[in-house]
């Protein structure tokens, strides 16, 4: 890394406009609240903050073709975003190949990602600062996520399909079944408006109902790592028995 380079690596701390305005991922609330419960990472601006992105996407351009490539990418949000953004400071950290989505099996494929990152939170390694010409420990965060609706459902383990496909409401998800359309939707969503927002009050443009109750509370990280204590997790796609007919004539 040149020096030009590793001296923009703390340009979301110095140089970065701080008057209220959202411009840039240090600009929210993520970002501050992180520096408020981590300050023995915060400290050194050097600290890498990472986004993890992934997507599938058919490299054939044919939709004949049965072939799904699930790229992984690391983007460094320490960067200024018109570098951060060019091709070459993105980094492909996984490319995983195939005739379809790797599913559940994609945490197999992510998991010496994981323990690298892990590393790099926990102890860090010994990194040259080119610009200030100095050694020193560098350590790494991933904070955000960015996928879609399916992406992310692989991604966290949680599904995004049926009666609870809300990963925010988890148990708590207001969902219906629709007998004539066979679809599922999904209601209760001014439980996350203001208590004395009008809408809670409106019947005839929802379900006919009034709306008092409360969002809940999202599952917090220790909470859902207690959730998967005990959870088996069963990799490999397993293929769908046929129907065995009891018909004499078949």
């Amino acid at each position: 890394m040149c020096s030009e380079v590793a001296d923009s690596m703390t340009w979301h701390s110095k140089e970065r406009r701080t008057d209220g305005n959202l411009r840039y991922p240090a600009d929210a609330k993520a970002w501050e609240d992180f520096d408020s419960l981590h300050s023995d990472f915060s400290q050194d601006p050097r600290n890498v903050r990472l986004a993890l992105a992934s997507d599938g996407f058919n490299p054939f351009r044919n939709m004949n073709v049965a072939y799904s490539i699930w790229p992984v990418i690391l983007i460094n949000y320490n960067l200024p975003l018109w570098i951060g953004m060019k091709p070459e400071y993105l980094m492909l950290s996984l490319l995983i190949p195939g005739p379809s989505s790797p599913g559940n099996d994609i945490d197999v494929y992510m998991q010496p990602l994981i323990e690298e990152l892990q590393e790099l939170w926990e102890f860090g390694v010994e990194t040259f600062d080119a610009y200030s010409d100095q050694s020193f420990q560098l350590r790494a965060c991933l904070l955000w996520n960015i996928s879609d609706f399916p992406a992310y459902a692989m991604l966290s383990g949680w599904s995004t399909k049926g009666k609870l496909a809300c990963p925010r409401c988890n148990y708590g998800t207001c969902s219906q079944y629709l007998t004539h359309s066979k679809k599922i939707c999904y209601i209760g969503a001014r439980v996350f408006l203001e208590e004395n927002h009008p809408y809670r009050l409106e019947r005839k443009s929802f379900d006919g109902k009034v709306e008092r109750r409360t969002a809940s509370s999202a599952l917090s990280g220790a909470e859902i790592l207690d959730e998967l204590s005990t959870f088996v997790n069963v990799f490999g796609k397993t293929q769908k028995r046929k129907r065995v007919s009891n018909c004499p004539l078949m």
